[in-house]
């Protein structure tokens, strides 16, 4: 029997009419779909994006993804996955895997891609919209232009690594915020950039929520999960 082939398909940030033509179309072609979620009790928000294009015929399968720390259950639950998702292209299915943004930035899907990786299974990777080029367009504002420099950091980064970058960088796509709130605005004061930027949580969906005036958040405000923020220098600096 033909093996199945895998697609890791960006559903981009929040607005189902912002995935791809070609994203739509694979959804709706598929014979398996994927939804990951970080708990067995929550729904999946990338579900929740592309479920307007989803047939209802289609099998889709819920998988989680918890949002652990320990290496040994992370490794654990990946295996599981992974195994379960080749026992479906096994069976000649061809398999979507819907993940948030892009899925070759800070995605969930980059735990099965290289689960997979090399292993003579068929993928193919579809790109999506990230979250903060979304925003960007949104807000009108840039995220760089002309000879401007632009870094994408993650907030569960080194401390002392983000506090570097941040020095040299006129702008800064500052990505799972949730966590480190009190730190990224104490980076953001230091570097003259707490007055320019603006921090979004689930951008596109019905309870988005932005914050402009960044240097007014109270340090203890808990961002939610998807919360992402575009820094950059404040014209006084």
């Amino acid at each position: 029997m033909k093996k199945g082939k895998l697609y890791g398909i960006g559903v981009g940030p929040g607005d189902s009419g912002l995935m791809t033509v070609k994203a739509v179309r694979l959804v709706k072609e598929a014979d398996l779909i994927i939804t990951p979620k970080t708990e067995k009790k929550e729904g999946s928000v990338a579900w929740n994006i592309a479920a307007p294009y989803i047939p209802e015929t289609a099998e889709v399968l819920p998988m989680v993804f918890p949002m652990v720390t320990d290496p040994s259950v992370l490794k654990a639950q990946w295996k599981e996955n992974a195994a379960l998702i080749a026992e479906k292209l096994d069976e000649g299915k061809n398999v979507v895997f819907l993940t948030l943004g892009d899925p070759m930035l800070y995605s969930t899907y980059m735990y099965i891609f290289h689960a997979f990786e090399g292993s003579g299974y068929d993928i193919e990777t579809i790109p999506g919209i990230p979250a903060f080029l979304a925003i960007a367009s949104y807000l009108n504002m840039p995220v760089a232009e002309w000879e401007e420099t632009a870094v994408i950091l993650p907030a569960t980064a080194d401390p002392e690594k983000i506090d570097k970058v941040l020095s040299v960088a006129d702008h800064a796509v500052i990505m799972k915020v949730y966590k480190s709130w009190p730190f990224i605005q104490k980076m953001l004061r230091k570097h003259g950039m707490i007055h320019s930027s603006v921090m979004i949580s689930r951008a596109g969906l019905p309870d988005e929520i932005v914050l402009r005036d960044l240097d007014q958040v109270p340090a203890d405000y808990k961002p939610n999960y998807l919360s992402t923020i575009l820094a950059r220098r404040d014209r006084e600096s």
